[in-house]
């Protein structure tokens, strides 16, 4: 396997294109999150189309791997098929990374959308095919709730839509103020996601790489220890170091505050010594109220300002579409 040379951006998402909905990682508990995810798209002008097998379960995975492979393949490959957005997170998106067809995703680049799990997707995407994707909110469980905040849609829109630079990623109503961790600023492609998912990268060929990037993590419901755990393991590879900045999004459920050392304090103890920008709580990860981040372009972290702005568009202009073939 070999990786890319060039960034690769997807054509912007136009009133009227279709959205292919996946299930890659796990299924859905409750099937009204997809009806309502449905409802959502049509209610934003959009067509929609699912996966085949979207609605099979085998235990903890979607089906079984070759099903969920075949959705994803079918999805790049219908020229109708303009974004492709995920179920769900879960468990399971590792598996299909072996036996992806990235010379099919290289020649037909779309729109992807998912996070948690979905991070072994961008991850391999990224650095097979140079294909900018989208960490941002999936059926399950934002678009198919029934209450999604506006501040969650308005940023999924805009950076699926808006050609031009998409400049700093607005605060968040109701979340935590960031905190600076290591103040200074820092220029690179944006990389990462779930921290679980980018450590289970390492050794693979798919494997992150932070050389002179910045740096997005997030995580959920990991105890403070197992923060540590992980974080060590990614300064044990040298990708802490390596990275020209950090941002940390919201560690969601990862400790009680009233328990010492929180969260915070185990990030901070790994990443102050590093001396490079760093900062935590952008808003994004697990949250009601998050932000969609592209992944693969350039971008800006100030950590004494708690911002991170991008520097260019994450979507090709639509004049760049491949016709329908």
């Amino acid at each position: 396997m070999s990786g890319p040379t060039t960034i690769l951006k997807p054509p912007a998402l136009l009133e009227g294109d279709t959205i292919g909905i996946i299930a890659p990682a796990s299924p859905l508990a409750d099937p009204a999150y997809l009806a309502r995810g449905i409802r959502f798209w049509r209610s934003l002008g959009y067509r929609v189309r699912t996966g085949a097998h979207i609605s099979k379960a085998a235990g903890y995975l979607a089906g079984s791997d070759a099903g969920r492979l075949a959705d994803l393949h079918q999805m790049f490959r219908d020229p109708e098929v303009k974004a492709i957005t995920c179920l769900r997170g879960g468990y399971g998106t590792l598996r299909l990374l072996a036996d992806l067809d990235y010379n099919l995703i290289r020649c037909h680049p779309k729109i992807l959308v998912g996070y948690s799990d979905i991070t072994a997707l961008h991850l391999a995407l990224n650095k097979m095919t140079g294909l900018v994707t989208f960490h941002g909110p999936m059926l399950y469980p934002e678009l198919g709730s029934e209450d999604l905040h506006p501040y969650t849609r308005e940023n999924l829109c805009r950076a699926l839509t808006v050609t031009s630079p998409l400049g700093s990623i607005p605060p968040a109503p109701g979340l935590p103020p960031p905190v600076t961790i290591t103040p200074g600023q820092a220029e690179g492609i944006v990389t990462g996601g779930n921290l679980s998912l980018v450590v289970a990268s390492l050794g693979t060929p798919f494997e992150i790489d932070t050389r002179g990037k910045i740096l997005f993590l997030e995580e959920v419901d990991e105890a403070p220890y197992r923060l540590d755990r992980l974080l060590t393991q990614l300064k044990l590879a040298g990708k802490l170091e390596a990275a020209a900045g950090i941002v940390f999004g919201i560690c969601t459920g990862c400790g009680d505050s009233s328990l010492k050392p929180g969260p915070l304090e185990v990030i901070t103890g790994h990443l102050a010594p590093l001396g490079i920008p760093c900062f935590y709580g952008l808003p994004a990860g697990h949250l009601a109220t998050q932000a969609t981040l592209p992944l693969g372009i350039s971008a800006r972290l100030d950590a004494a300002a708690c911002t991170l702005t991008y520097l260019e568009a994450a979507v090709a202009p639509s004049s760049c579409r491949q016709p329908a073939r």
